[in-house]
């Protein structure tokens, strides 16, 4: 199986990807920042992290590696928990562990697991296709004042008129069109006043017409209060499932007695009736419940990761 490809995968999409008995590889996100030296903008990406202290199986990987190679989940955690003992053995042995474009793990002297990022691909999908950019740097530079040019010399208006006498007949034409426009625009104005005056009674009109305006329902028909339960989220606490799908609904029913917000969320690829305690919206809220119900009620309970329509 191609392990490390899955991982790849799945960490696109999720914070934590948890390879049981052996490890998790945890994604934060790192803001874009502004290396002021280099003059280089970096965009946000999400950094890894790996904890060799979560362990516990969630159904993550098991289940997408079942989706992946068309097999069942029991198969694919088998598979896994082998990947997982070969990767503790590598370890062990002093080896490296490469994950193709995820990174490399080694132990230390201390016998301590080390993780280093490969780097070269950014798990964050809002980031997808951004790069960093560098520029160079602006150079300032003094302005140049100019010196201010000399003025024109006026002309006296009489000097002009005494050797260009056609000066006297473009004033009047000026004068002409200057009282034309201030004639044309009152004219205009008048209109659009009128306008707005008619507009107005017509909205006033209308307003009048829909106060007096009544509805009235001789037989309303009685208030309703519905009450109910809307699931939420894709992570999902799967109690089992069932071939009978009157098996499957007796199951919901004793598990809603219990206090669990049972129901039925359609059948698998093997034709079976599954049946969860709840659908949460936060990964950290249905792994805790996972716990809860693990150790109090089945043990056999596992997480499936699925959007629901």
């Amino acid at each position: 199986m191609h392990f490390t490809t899955y991982i790849s995968d799945l960490l696109y999409r999720y914070e934590c990807v948890i390879i049981p008995g052996f490890g998790a590889f945890l994604g934060h996100r790192v803001a874009a920042r502004h290396d002021a030296e280099t003059h280089t903008f970096f965009p946000p990406y999400k950094r890894l992290s790996f904890n060799a202290q979560l362990t516990q199986n969630d159904g993550l990987l098991a289940n997408y590696a079942a989706s992946a190679e068309q097999i069942s989940y029991g198969e694919a955690l088998q598979n896994v928990q082998e990947f997982a003992a070969q990767l503790n053995a590598d370890l062990q042995a002093g080896n490296e562990v490469v994950f193709d474009k995820i990174g490399t793990l080694s132990k230390n002297e201390a016998g301590k697991i080390n993780f280093e990022p490969a780097g070269e691909s950014n798990f964050l999908t809002e980031a997808f296709g951004l790069a960093t950019y560098r520029f160079d740097a602006l150079s300032r530079t003094t302005p140049v004042v100019e010196e201010p040019a000399e003025e024109p010399k006026v002309v006296a208006l009489e000097q002009k008129q005494h050797n260009s006498p056609w000066l006297k007949y473009a004033a009047v034409g000026l004068l002409a069109i200057g009282l034309s426009g201030s004639l044309g625009f009152l004219y205009f104005k008048d209109i659009a006043d009128h306008n707005l005056a008619e507009e107005q009674k017509a909205k006033q009109v209308v307003d009048e017409t829909i106060q007096k305006a009544t509805f009235t329902i001789e037989n309303p028909l009685p208030a309703v209060t519905l009450n109910v339960f809307k699931p939420r989220g894709n992570y999902h606490i799967v109690a089992g499932a069932f071939r009978i799908p009157e098996n499957a609904e007796v199951k919901v029913e004793e598990l809603r007695e219990a206090g669990y917000k049972a129901r039925l969320i359609g059948e698998n690829k093997y034709g079976l009736h599954q049946v969860v305690y709840g659908s949460y919206a936060d990964r950290s809220e249905a792994a805790k419940v996972l716990r809860e119900v693990r150790n109090s009620d089945n043990p056999n309970a596992w997480m499936l990761v699925q959007e629901l329509d």
